[in-house]
């Protein structure tokens, strides 16, 4: 069996899908993006096609090798998402081929079902308070939400009130039985998060994600060591490399993406360096239905799983949701806050085609907003 074609569609609200077809007639699907730059990833994986197009795609560890270090430049979103989404069409390959799902050639299952959160909004308590709600009838027992939005590096009394009363919300709505994590996107200094995290500790969130930006990982341990609240990041990190520190500095959850940080074989790579860090993994994954599908058979074979994220009803998708390019929805119906374990081929989901085809004839330029404080100077989004 050989690859013949690589193909990719920019398709709403904000994806990048790519196509993997072999000789055999068998075909994979990835989901290769970097949010707000999916055009530079849709180029980076048509140089990296170059590699694969006539070659043998059950060889995954070779051409995951290859693609991610055979530039002998290396790492960075582009190029670990490009290979990300690459890495989840090969796996899809050879799932169907074998006739078993991803998850069982990752060793087998762990567990029979998988417990997801939704996104709630965070802006105004008593929006919040609606959307809980509306959350909870779903069947959720999670949520995650915002900490706030544009604010001072070192929030101001105020701002630091207005963050721990929606948080507040929040639990009030969801009562002792649910769980809230709360993101703060990496929008405060560590002075600024630590500030907030000893507010936030009573309410007791699930955990707080990105309390610094990544490249401030080095401050960490001063804040793992600071907060009674479990401390998470991982959505900016694209490889082994870049998890090592930060669960050297006692991270207690570890957020790689599917679709960033090289995909489903890397992705099993550092769940299981992050057990040997006592951390859990909670996949970042706002994005679409093959991101989501590759991140579930991961956690079906991850003994140190916590939580999946999904965007089903996120604030981004606008033009289209998370079942608008699935031929059967069945895969991502969730009964009781918890995605079952199925035992189709590859990634377990049907990618409707001509849907995808057409979504991409129009496709689309998402950009992500940039922010600036009252003194017209940048804020972190």
């Amino acid at each position: 069996m050989k690859i013949t074609r690589i193909e990719t569609f920019l398709v709403p609200p904000r994806w990048l899908f790519c196509r993997v077809e072999t000789d055999d007639g068998v075909v994979g699907w990835g989901e290769p993006v970097v949010e707000g730059r999916a055009e530079v990833v849709r180029a980076a994986v048509d140089v990296l096609a170059e590699h694969l197009v006539g070659q043998d795609p059950l060889r995954i560890q070779d051409h995951w090798q290859v693609l991610s270090k055979g530039g002998f430049y290396r790492g960075g979103p582009v190029l670990s998402s490009a290979v990300a989404g690459l890495d989840q069409a090969l796996w899809d390959i050879a799932g169907k081929t074998y006739g078993a799902p991803v998850h069982a050639l990752l060793g087998g299952p762990v567990r029979d079902r998988v417990r997801v959160y939704a996104w709630v909004g965070g802006d105004e308590p008593a929006e919040l308070t609606e959307q809980i709600a509306a959350q909870v009838e779903a069947g959720f027992t999670a949520v995650k939400m915002n900490a706030a939005g544009a604010t001072s590096p070192i929030p101001t009394p105020a701002e630091t009130a207005a963050i721990v009363g929606r948080v507040a919300a929040a639990r009030e709505a969801l009562g002792p039985d649910r769980d809230v994590a709360v993101d703060f996107h990496g929008r405060f200094t560590a002075a600024g998060a630590r500030r907030v995290l000893s507010e936030l500790a009573p309410l007791h969130p699930l955990f707080v994600e990105e309390p610094v930006v990544p490249e401030h990982g080095h401050l960490l341990a001063g804040l793992v060591a600071a907060s009674p609240i479990p401390l998470a990041t991982g959505e900016r990190l694209y490889g082994r490399a870049d998890f090592l520190p930060v669960l050297t500095a006692g991270i207690a959850v570890a957020q790689p993406d599917l679709s960033h940080a090289g995909g489903i074989s890397e992705v099993h790579r550092i769940a299981s360096l992050a057990e040997t860090h006592g951390a859990q993994l909670a996949p970042h994954c706002p994005l679409g239905p093959i991101a989501l599908a590759a991140s579930l058979q991961v956690a079906f074979a991850t003994p140190n799983f916590l939580i999946q994220e999904q965007s089903r009803g996120i604030h981004y998708n606008k033009d289209a949701d998370l079942l608008s390019y699935l031929v059967d929805p069945e895969p991502f119906r969730f009964v009781d806050g918890h995605a079952s374990r199925g035992d189709a081929p590859g990634l377990g989901v049907s990618v409707d085609e001509a849907a995808v085809r057409s979504a991409d004839r129009s496709g689309h330029a998402w950009r992500n907003p940039v922010w600036r404080h009252p003194d017209g100077s940048f804020a972190e989004w």
